[in-house]
This record gives structure tokens, sequence and C-alpha cells, in this order.
């Protein structure tokens, strides 16, 4: 089963009068880049948050993130009376050392660092980091997922373009026995062109013997055939890391392949068709930096 490295999960829990967002969006690298931004209640869970998503999403750049959304009730600031009292004091001394006449100091006091406070600091609690941690975990799954889905359509695609490989590789045939007939028939045409030359007619079969079997590509076909079955065996294996560089490793064995039939043909045809390969396996070629 193969996976694409681009996925998007997301998930959203309660807890009391929060609700708790996280969002994952993947793209294709090379290896595992994750950038995470985290509420500062969950910071000191950070390591915990990055192991389960390394272990989860494995590979590719990660956008993470975990924000918090509470009840506007809860949202309100309150007033630091203590503070405020302090700041009143201090300014009424001011104001009668230099004779200051003004008497509503309010707007001054509320303008003063630190009037306006949290009633409480929060600390994370085992119970609310269970609801998030399970967020996380629904998330990641959604990912997954997604990946899965993503990764289907991708495997289809390259099922369509080894299918297309392996029928322009069955075309060339036609032209591997004409090919060799046209090269005997080229050279012993030069030769009679040259005025006064005598050869030998058995040591002429020895050479075209030799140089044609120069040509063959018997072998690139059957390593090419090979290649076209790894990769789609490949692509149905499950794999913990993915099969992303595995499958890119097999693309350039193919290219090679491919490459050295289109070095033997010496035909036109057989080079038009080595050309649409080459087409179809750079296709493959792009997509398959998008697999896990």
């Amino acid at each position: 089963m193969l996976l694409s490295m681009t996925g998007y999960g997301k998930a959203v829990a309660k807890y009391q009068d929060k609700t708790i967002h996280v969002e994952i969006k993947t793209l294709n690298s090379k290896a595992l880049d994750c950038s995470t931004r985290i509420a500062p209640i969950y910071r000191e869970k950070e390591m915990d948050i990055r192991k389960m998503i390394q272990e989860s999403a494995i590979r590719g750049k990660i956008d993470f993130s975990i924000w918090i959304e509470k009840e506007v009730s809860s949202e309100a600031q309150t007033i630091n009376m203590p503070l405020v009292k302090s700041y009143a004091e201090q300014l009424q001394t001011v104001k009668s050392e230099l004779g200051i006449t003004t008497d509503d100091l309010l707007p001054i006091i509320m303008r003063m660092p630190d009037v306006m406070s949290r009633q409480e600091i929060e600390e994370l609690c085992d119970e609310e980091w269970t609801v998030a941690s399970k967020a996380i975990e629904e998330a990641l799954q959604n990912l997954y997922d997604f990946r899965k889905q993503e990764g289907a359509a991708l495997q289809k695609k390259f099922e369509e373009k080894i299918d297309n490989i392996a029928r322009l590789m069955g075309e060339i045939e036609p032209y591997e026995q004409s090919r060799v007939e046209k090269i005997r028939q080229r050279l012993i045409e030069n030769l009679k062109a040259i005025p006064d030359v005598e050869y030998d007619t058995n040591r002429l079969e020895q050479e075209l013997i030799y140089y044609i079997e120069k040509l063959d590509i018997s072998e690139e076909k059957q390593r090419l055939a090979n290649h076209l079955k790894y990769f789609r065996d490949t692509m149905n294996e499950d794999i913990p890391q993915g099969q992303g560089k595995k499958l890119g490793f097999i693309a350039q064995e193919m290219g090679r392949e491919i490459n050295t039939t289109g070095s033997k043909s010496n035909n036109a045809e057989m080079q038009n068709i080595v050309v649409q390969m080459k087409d179809e396996l750079e296709q493959i070629k792009e997509q398959v930096l998008n697999a896990l």
C-alpha cells in the first residue's frame, strides 16, 4: 500500500471551557522536517508531541499547530486591586507634592503596567493533557487516512505509467529483426560501392555477427521487465518507513536500461519509442518524490 507525503489532518476536542484545536499539514521532503506552533500551556509536552508526530508521520515537511479557544466569560481579565491601590496612593502623593489639580486619576491608573491581569496562572493537568493527546492522535489518524487516499491515486498513476513502458517495450520487438537485415544490407552495399574491393564473405559474416551482438538489447529488455515487476511489488509492500525512496532507486535503474536500449537501437523507429518510454519514466520520477 502506497502512502503520499502530502496530507492534512485536524481534530477538535472539548475540555471544560476550552476548545482544543489540532491541525497537521504535510508536504514532500527527503527527511522529517517538523515545524510546530504549540499553545503555551502545552509547551512542556513539546518533546512528547514531536515523538508522536515522528512515529506516525515518518517523513515529510510537517506543519503542526495546537491552539485553544476559550469561552468569552473565561477570557475576561480582572483588575489587580492591590496594584491599583498602590498606584492610587503614589499618584496622590505626586499630586500633592507637585500641586496638580486633576481629580480624575483613574484613566492614568488603568494605563499603568500590570493593572489588568489574569485571575490565575494556568497549569497543565493530567486530565487536560489526556484530552489534548487524544486530539493529536485523532489528527494524526486523519492525516494517515488522507495520505492513504492520495497514495491510492498516486499508485494508480504509477500503474498506468508502468503499463505504458511495458507496452512500448513490446512495440520495439518488430523492429529488432528488421534492423538486423537493414544493417547487413547497408554494409554490403557500402562495400560494393567501393571500386576494386574484394572481401571474404565468411569474414564479413563473422564481423556482422559480432557487430549485431553488440546491438542486442535482449538483456536490457529482461532487466527492464524485472525492474517493472519489482516496482509493482514494492508499491504493494507494507514498509514501515514507506516505499518512496526505494521506488526512486528502482526508477533510476529503469532509466539506465531504457537509456542503454536507446544507445543500442540504431533505428529511427526504435529511438522514437525509447523517447516515449523516457517521457513516461520522467513522469514517474516526478511523482515518486511525493511517495512516503
